[in-house]
């Protein structure tokens, strides 16, 4: 398909410019799609085919449909120029551009620069440990990796069970006390400090 020269963008319509293509080759990654006035033809990525989600971009176009495109991409690699297309921001019925300011177009250029790759970073998982910390005095983290503001309050897990037992003591003992509101009553909270 060279003819020894190399390709230009001379011929290619200007970027944003919608136009209808005849499609040309239909692969598992998208459809190839013929540019009117130019031997080139783009690529119609299966992300850009539509707003849901393409599995098989068979399902959606076959050789020799006519669809409207509109020119997202293009640029120069190893003197070939590959030119990206979208059939999502474009009514297919009657050619109208869905996306005017090409926002949708930057969102997924910005997410698809922004995306990093992962997969080679250690990932650590932590557990509690069994010990005590020397700050704060609770268990499960180190000193070092104490939550607590010096001088702050100090918490402490109080059981259920003990606090109930606690509570029904101090009934006993307690005697009402005519200046005191009878109304009031003493809530039970319970304050559970979790590290990881």
């Amino acid at each position: 398909m060279n003819s020894g020269r190399p390709e230009t963008m001379e011929n290619l319509p200007a970027l944003y410019t919608i136009f209808q293509g005849e499609v040309a080759m239909v692969t598992d990654y998208g459809a190839f799609i013929k540019i009117p006035g130019c031997r080139k033809q783009g690529l119609v990525h299966r992300t850009h085919m539509s707003s849901c989600r393409v599995d098989k971009p068979s399902e959606i176009v076959d050789v020799g449909d006519k669809v409207w495109v509109k020119l997202i991409g293009r640029e120069m690699k190893n003197d070939r120029i590959k030119v990206s297309l979208s059939m999502k921001v474009v009514n297919q019925g009657t050619g109208k551009d869905l996306d005017p300011n090409n926002v949708i177009i930057e969102q997924e250029e910005r997410r698809r620069r922004s995306f990093q790759d992962y997969t080679g970073q250690k990932i650590t998982l932590e557990a509690v440990l069994n010990t005590t910390c020397k700050k704060c005095g609770c268990k499960g983290h180190f000193a070092k990796d104490c939550f607590m503001q010096p001088g702050g309050t100090k918490y402490s897990l109080i059981p259920d069970e003990e606090e109930e037992k606690e509570e029904a003591k101090s009934a006993e003992f307690e005697k009402p006390d005519p200046t005191k509101n009878s109304s009031r009553k003493r809530k039970k909270v319970s304050v559970i400090l979790l590290s990881f």
